[in-house]
């Protein structure tokens, strides 16, 4: 059986933390940034977490048990 292959776009938008959780960037920082106040855009750089109801997926796009 040949070798399961990672999804490319999942490999480029998730990071796998040491203790097992995945961790994303935030949505909506990348334009139209003037009428987005300075707390919202702060907020917004810092990185989340995957929610426990996705992770399964994502793991599976990266190949993960």
């Amino acid at each position: 059986m040949p070798k399961m292959k990672t999804k490319s776009s999942a490999k480029k938008r998730f990071k796998v933390t040491g203790t097992g959780k995945l961790k994303r960037k935030h949505a909506f920082k990348s334009h139209i940034l003037t009428k987005k106040s300075k707390k919202r855009k702060l907020k917004l750089t810092h990185d989340g977490l995957v929610h426990k109801s996705d992770e399964a997926n994502i793991k599976q796009q990266l190949n993960l048990k």
